[in-house]
């Protein structure tokens, strides 16, 4: 029986998002984000997961015209060496690596599906 006196614990967030076209979203996520594939759902699939290091994401198949757009904020060490990995595997950065007022150094790129992904780590200033 479990313990109802247990303190409850948020262990993770593994944020959804929508993309239009499942396929092509798994090869932009490998190829140039440096994530891989964890598993698949559906036949054909309409739902996968991608994880690098300790992020996991899901990627939804948009069953209609238009796709909700999330923004995700990722807090990470090595932001300049990850940018400078994934500029070189293609990746259209949509604001550049800098540091900014909130004491972040941090970039942001837009997905295939129009997703917006901030990558960034505390700045030294």
């Amino acid at each position: 029986m479990p313990n109802s006196k247990q303190r409850a614990t948020l262990e993770a967030a593994v944020p959804i998002l929508s993309v239009a076209d499942l396929r092509a979203a798994l090869d932009y996520y490998q190829s140039v984000l440096g994530f891989r594939v964890a598993w698949k759902w559906g036949e054909p699939a309409h739902l996968a997961s991608v994880c690098r290091d300790r992020v996991e994401l899901n990627l939804s198949q948009s069953s209609s015209a238009q796709i909700a757009i999330s923004r995700v904020y990722f807090q990470m060490a090595g932001v300049e060496a990850y940018f400078n990995e994934i500029v070189a595997a293609g990746a259209k950065i949509a604001e550049p690596l800098a540091d900014r007022a909130y004491g972040m150094r941090d970039f942001r790129l837009v997905d295939p599906s129009g997703n917006e992904l901030s990558f960034g780590e505390a700045s030294e200033a």
